[in-house]
């Protein structure tokens, strides 16, 4: 346990940004699954209004660190083509 009071600060600081962060990565999980479920249903203009939305949270994400820049791009490369892919051979 912490005994300095700078130690038991960040303590409480700790247990904010991790409960803050797991919300954000639960969010984030959840957009992807939306999208991807969406494009399996064939809701292509569905899935390209959530987009948007999804690029924004990867975005933030990657900005306060959750997440490296690269991952973030990585993903949002991939599932703007899983939804164009999907748009063009339907």
């Amino acid at each position: 346990m912490a005994i300095t009071k700078s130690a038991k600060k960040a303590l409480r600081q700790n247990i904010k940004r991790r409960k803050i962060n797991i919300q954000r990565k639960k969010n984030l999980k959840s957009l992807i699954k939306e999208v991807r479920s969406l494009v399996l249903q064939k809701k292509i203009e569905e899935a390209k209004k959530l987009l948007p939305k999804l690029y924004k949270a990867l975005d933030k994400a990657a900005k306060v660190g959750l997440i490296k820049k690269n991952t973030a791009s990585r993903k949002k490369s991939r599932l703007t083509k899983l939804v164009l892919k999907t748009k063009t051979t339907k």
